[in-house]
C-alpha cells in the first residue's frame, strides 16, 4: 500500500511519463521514414534504383533503433547489448547485399512498425490519466483563474468548467469534489503508464538487441580476445620474472663460480692460492643457486599450483589453512573437473579469499564447492562489510573475464553492510 501511494512521486514514474512523451515523435518519424523508403524502394525495384533505397531503409532503421535503445537505457534503465559492428563485403554489390541481408536492420524495421501504434497508445494513456488527473485536481484554481461561464437549457448563466448532463460543477463544494476525485486517478496513473511502457521494455531487447546466435558469437569473440590478452600478459610476466629474478641469480652464480675457479687454478708460485676467498665465492654462488631455485619454484606454482595435482578439494583446504581469516571449506565433488577448470576455480578462490582478508573486515569466511549436472558451483561468502563491486576495476573484474573464457559466470551479492557472497559457476564436463 505504501508503494502504491508513493508511486506518483518517484523518479521512475516521471521518467516513464517523460519517455512516453519523448518517444512519440521519434516513433512517428521512424515509421514515416521507413514507410516512404519502402514505398519508393518497392516501386523503383524494376529500375534497380529501388534496391539501394531499400538497403538504405534497412540500415537507417538499424541506426534509428540505436536512438530508441539509448533513450530506453537513459530513462527506463533497459540495458540492451550493443549490436555487432556492421562489416559489409567488398565492393558496391557487396555493400548492397550486406545491407539488404542485415538481420538486425530488418528486425529494427519490425520494431519501428510496431512502435508507432504502441507509442500512440502510450501517449494516450499518459495524457488521459495525468492530464485529466492534474486538471481535475486543480479545478478549483482553474475556476478562479479562467472564470469559465456557460448557459444552461433554461438560459441561466453558469460559472462552471465541467458539466455532466444538467449537473454543473459551479459551487465550491462541487469543485472540491472534482478535485478529490482526481486523487485516485493520479494514484492509478503511474501504474497505467508503467503497464504500456512495459510492452516497450519487452520489444526493445527482442527486436533492437542482438539475436542469441549473434550475442553468442560476440561473447566468443570477446572471451577469445580476453584469453589471448591474458596469455600474452602471463608470458610477459614470466619473461620479466625470469629476466629480473632467476636469470640474474644464475648469471651471478656463473660469475662467482668462474672467479672461484680462477682462485683455485692459480699457478703463480709467488701468490699462494686464496682458499678463503674461493670459499666465500662458492658460498655466494650456492646462495644465488638456492634463491634461483626458490624463484623458479614460485614461478612454476604461479602457472600451475602443484597442490592441484591432489585435487581441488585438497588445494582449497591448503588455501584455507594459509588464510589470515578463518575459512571453512565444504566440497562435494563426485566427478573431478578438467585441469583447466580446477585451475580457474583455484585462482578465483585464492583471489576472493585475499579480498576477504584485505578489504572486507570479515572475521569468518566459507568456501562451498559442488559439482552437479556438469557444472561446478563455488560460493565464497564472508560476514564482512560488503560493498564489493566488479565494475570498479578491482581484481573481481579480472575474475569475471577469467571465468568468461570458459563460458563461466560470476555473480556478486554484496550490499552495503554485508554480508558478501560471490558465486562462480564453471562448466565441469570438459
Amino acid at each position: 500500500m505504501h508503494t502504491f501511494l508513493k508511486a506518483p512521486f518517484t523518479k521512475r514514474t516521471w521518467a516513464e511519463a517523460g519517455y512516453a512523451i519523448l518517444t512519440f515523435p521519434l516513433a512517428m518519424f521512424g515509421f514515416a521514414a521507413i514507410f516512404l523508403f519502402a514505398v519508393f524502394g518497392v516501386a523503383l525495384t524494376v529500375t534497380l534504383v529501388g534496391l539501394p533505397i531499400l538497403a538504405l531503409a534497412v540500415m537507417g532503421a538499424r541506426a534509428w533503433g540505436g536512438v530508441h535503445r539509448g533513450l530506453a537505457r537513459a530513462m527506463l534503465g533497459v540495458e540492451t547489448p550493443p549490436l555487432r559492428t556492421f562489416r559489409p563485403k567488398r565492393g558496391p554489390l557487396g555493400l548492397l547485399g550486406s545491407s539488404l541481408g542485415n538481420a538486425e536492420g530488418w528486425r529494427a524495421i519490425a520494431y519501428h512498425v510496431l512502435k508507432f501504434p504502441l507509442s500512440v497508445l502510450t501517449l494516450l494513456v499518459t495524457g488521459t490519466f495525468w492530464c485529466y488527473g492534474l486538471v481535475m485536481l486543480a479545478y478549483p484554481l482553474l475556476l478562479v483563474v479562467f472564470d469559465p461561464h456557460t448557459t444552461d437549457a433554461h438560459g441561466v448563466d453558469r460559472r462552471s468548467g465541467i458539466q455532466i448532463n444538467e449537473l454543473y460543477f459551479d459551487t465550491w463544494p462541487l469543485a472540491l469534489l472534482v478535485s478529490l476525485s482526481a486523487i485516485p486517478i493520479l494514484l492509478i496513473a503511474p501504474w497505467a503508464v508503467r503497464g504500456v511502457v512495459h510492452l516497450d521494455r519487452l520489444l526493445i531487447p527482442a527486436l533492437l538487441g542482438p539475436t542469441k546466435s549473434a550475442q553468442r558469437v560476440a561473447d566468443l569473440e570477446e572471451t577469445r580476445a580476453i584469453a589471448v590478452d591474458d596469455s600474452a600478459a602471463t608470458l610477459r610476466r614470466i619473461e620479466r620474472d625470469l629476466h629480473d629474478g632467476a636469470q640474474a641469480r644464475l648469471v651471478a652464480l656463473a660469475m662467482n663460480l668462474s672467479m672461484a675457479k680462477e682462485k683455485l687454478d692459480t699457478e703463480d708460485t709467488e701468490r699462494p692460492m686464496d682458499v678463503d676467498r674461493a670459499r666465500t665465492l662458492v658460498d655466494s654462488a650456492l646462495g644465488n643457486a638456492r634463491e634461483a631455485i626458490v624463484e623458479l619454484r614460485d614461478l612454476a606454482r604461479g602457472i600451475h599450483p602443484p597442490v592441484l595435482d591432489q585435487g581441488l578439494d585438497a588445494a582449497l583446504a591448503t588455501l584455507a589453512a594459509c588464510s589470515a581469516v578463518p575459512v571453512q571449506v565444504h566440497t562435494d565433488i563426485d566427478v573431478r573437473p578438467p585441469a583447466t577448470i580446477e585451475t580457474i576455480a583455484y585462482f578465483c578462490a585464492a583471489e576472493l579469499l585475499t579480498n576477504v582478508a584485505h578489504h572486507s573486515g570479515a572475521s569468518a569466511a566459507t568456501v562451498d564447492v559442488r559439482v552437479r549436472d556438469g557444472r561446478l558451483r563455488m560460493t565464497v561468502s564472508d560476514n564482512g562489510g560488503g560493498g564489493a563491486n566488479a565494475s570498479k576495476g578491482s581484481g573481481l573484474t579480472g575474475l569475471v573475464e577469467r571465468v568468461r573464457t570458459v563460458d563461466g559466470t560470476l555473480r556478486i551479492v554484496s550490499p552495503p553492510g554485508g554480508p558478501t557472497e560471490v558465486t562462480v559457476e564453471l562448466p565441469a564436463g570438459g
